[in-house]
C-alpha cells in the first residue's frame, strides 16, 4: 500500500471516537442507530466519522430495509498492527527488565 493511504488509515484511527466506533463494531455489526446510543453527539456528527471510517476501508455498510449496517472491515487495520509490530520488542525488553527489578527489590526486601 501506498504511504498516503497508510497515513489515512493512522489518521482515521487516531480519533477516540473512532477508535471506540470499532470496538463496538468488532464485537458484532451495527445499524447507525444501535452506535449513536453509545455516544453523546448527533447523529450527523458521528455519520461524519463514519463516513471517515467508511473512506479508508476500515468500516464498510449496507442496506439492510431502511437501516444502514455497519461493520467492521479489520483486515484495513493490518497495517497499523504491522507497524505497532516493531516495538514488541522494544516493549517486551523494557518489561522483562521492570520485571527483573522487581524480582530483585522483592529479594531484597525478604
Amino acid at each position: 500500500m501506498s504511504e498516503p493511504y497508510t497515513n489515512t488509515v493512522f489518521q482515521a484511527i487516531a480519533d477516540p471516537t473512532r477508535r471506540r466506533i470499532l470496538d463496538l463494531l468488532k464485537k458484532h455489526e451495527h445499524p447507525v442507530n444501535s452506535l449513536h446510543e453509545h455516544f453523546d453527539m448527533t447523529q450527523p456528527a458521528l455519520s461524519q466519522h463514519l463516513r471517515v471510517l467508511r473512506e479508508v476501508g476500515v468500516v464498510s455498510r449496507r442496506r439492510q430495509g431502511r437501516q444502514q449496517i455497519y461493520c467492521l472491515n479489520a483486515v484495513m487495520l493490518k497495517e497499523v498492527y504491522d507497524w505497532v509490530g516493531h516495538y514488541e520488542q522494544f516493549w517486551r525488553g523494557k518489561l522483562n527488565a521492570l520485571g527483573e527489578y522487581l524480582d530483585a527489590t522483592q529479594d531484597e526486601a525478604s
